[in-house]
């Protein structure tokens, strides 16, 4: 499952790397950040450790560590790192399920966005995932589930592939083999 979903998310355009935990995750965000020369980084979602740890990085690292609410930065948000729900590997595709703001402007208005996605989350196809999906659209309150296949796309510019108009113009997925307890 772990070999599809790297093949098919590659396909269309992501960036595919296995790690065996948060702290690689962490790092790889800091690392990809300098060698991009970005200054700023986002990361709702993350526990109050892995933050930590990432907010210490970005500040020995001369990086703006971007705290929320991501409203008041949305325009300079150079990279964000988030949890994604779930992988579909037969389309490389992963979902996102939140009801938070932050992270809604974290992936769709990142110039890159690094998704993190325990193995244990990948489904084979969208059945895989029929009953959160069926859970999601019974609640009784707004919410976001996004679908994302690759880096943001569109073809509709005089027919000339255009990336980053609608979103991140880079995807990169870290696929985490164990949790740390």
């Amino acid at each position: 499952m772990i070999q599809i979903m790297s093949e098919n998310a590659a396909g269309v355009g992501t960036i595919v790397h296995e790690i065996s935990c948060v702290s690689e995750a962490v790092q790889y965000a800091v690392d990809l950040n300098k060698k991009k020369k970005l200054k700023t980084m986002a990361c709702p979602g993350l526990d109050l450790k892995d933050r930590d740890s990432l907010q210490d990085l970005c500040q020995s690292s001369g990086l703006n560590f971007l705290k929320e609410p991501l409203r008041d930065h949305a325009s300079i948000i150079d990279t964000s790192l988030t949890w994604v729900d779930y992988g579909i590997a037969e389309t490389g595709s992963l979902m996102l399920a939140s009801d938070l703001e932050d992270i809604r402007i974290a992936t769709m208005l990142a110039k890159i966005h690094i998704a993190m996605l325990p193995v244990t989350k990948i489904r084979l196809n969208t059945e895989g995932i029929e009953a959160e999906l069926d859970e999601i659209l019974k609640k009784n309150s707004p919410s976001y589930t996004a679908f994302i296949t690759g880096p943001s796309r569109t073809a509709d510019i005089e027919r000339v592939l255009a990336i980053g108009v609608h979103g991140p113009v880079e995807l990169h997925l870290l696929l985490i083999k164990e949790m740390q307890p």
